[in-house]
């Protein structure tokens, strides 16, 4: 086995799944600003704090995605925020990509910059503790996208990316977002993100990428948010777990969905039937932002200092999550 590959069997093995606390500042500003409270650096840091410190990290959280400012920040006793992190048995990690940028000549398309002095920035977070990355790249459903164009450039920046990555000794999250904005067909979802990983993994494999050393975070396969024509949970899974089967290497550790604007409990259900129904050798658990903290930003932003409560409604969702890592979920366990 493998450095990289124990590394990534750590985040997501035994129910434990990935925070994605990698919020930019501007995203994180318009979660505090929903719920009325001010972006300020202190505030940022201290929920996350919050969350970093409840007893659920011990038991669902393998891994934390963090954002640059929070790599670099002190807990309130003094701790380095990535060492909070690694003494409750979770792996820290960064964000290293530095956005979606419009596509040249091609309309309505993003493509993913940050490659541009990566190898040193990832000596840096290598030093302040992250053992592991992330890189996001989105694509567009529409009757003509994506397009060869956004699919081809968006597989190569992130297999140099994982190249690099892995160079340093850290282990590369492969994260490509097939959006769900939009009216489209759950089967046109899946046959859109099929083509979208496949061509990922021929240019991770062009690049010599050890795929054992990977954890690969996409979409679930799911109706576009504007369609009629939505699916069930367990139409959700049976066609999220096709197109995985036929697109993954065997060599892969494991798949971290990411939750792309379904609901705590939309997320939450459909990992635990993709696991009820789960046919394959892949992990398959959850690397959730919203879909993990929505539920405790609103409980703490009501009193910012109440710890106790915020942690209680953290430790229920994740709990939940670790549950539909392992199929175990039901509705009577959330409703508890």
């Amino acid at each position: 086995m493998s450095e990289l590959n124990r590394i990534a069997l750590k985040i997501i093995s035994n129910g434990k799944g990935i925070l994605a606390a990698d919020e930019s500042n501007g995203t994180m500003t318009k979660r505090l600003d929903a719920v009325n409270v001010p972006s300020t650096p202190e505030n940022r840091l201290l929920f996350r704090e919050t969350l970093f410190s409840s007893e659920s990290m011990q038991e669902c959280i393998g891994g934390v995605i963090l954002y640059d400012e929070t790599i670099n920040q002190k807990s309130s006793l003094g701790k380095p925020i990535p060492d909070l992190i690694s003494s409750s048995g979770a792996v820290p990690g960064i964000k290293v990509d530095t956005g979606a940028k419009d596509l040249a000549n091609s309309y309505d398309e993003k493509i993913t910059e940050g490659l541009d002095g990566l190898r040193e920035r990832l000596k840096k977070y290598y030093e302040l503790g992250a053992r592991f990355t992330k890189w996001r790249a989105v694509y567009n459903i529409s009757g003509k996208l994506p397009s060869k164009l956004a699919v081809h450039s968006n597989a190569h920046a992130l297999a140099r990316y994982s190249a690099l990555v892995q160079e340093s000794k850290m282990v590369p999250i492969v994260e490509p977002e097939v959006l769900m904005d939009g009216d489209h067909s759950a089967e046109l979802c899946l046959n859109k993100t099929s083509e979208v990983i496949k061509k990922c993994f021929e240019a991770l494999i062009l690049h010599k990428v050890d795929l054992s050393g990977i954890i690969l975070k996409p979409n679930m396969i799911l109706a576009g948010n504007k369609s009629k024509d939505k699916i069930s949970s367990d139409e959700v899974s049976q066609k999220t777990l096709e197109c995985i089967k036929n697109t993954v290497p065997s060599e892969v550790p494991g798949i971290a969905f990411l939750s792309g604007g379904q609901s705590e409990k939309e997320a939450t259900e459909n990992l635990d039937l993709i696991n009820k129904n789960n046919n394959t050798k892949f992990i398959m658990t959850y690397s959730y932002g919203r879909a993990l903290q929505q539920g405790a930003l609103k409980t703490w932003s009501k009193n910012t200092n109440d710890v106790e409560s915020t942690q209680n409604t953290f430790n229920h969702r994740a709990k939940m999550c670790s549950l539909a890592a392992k199929g175990k979920w039901s509705i009577e366990l959330e409703n508890k």
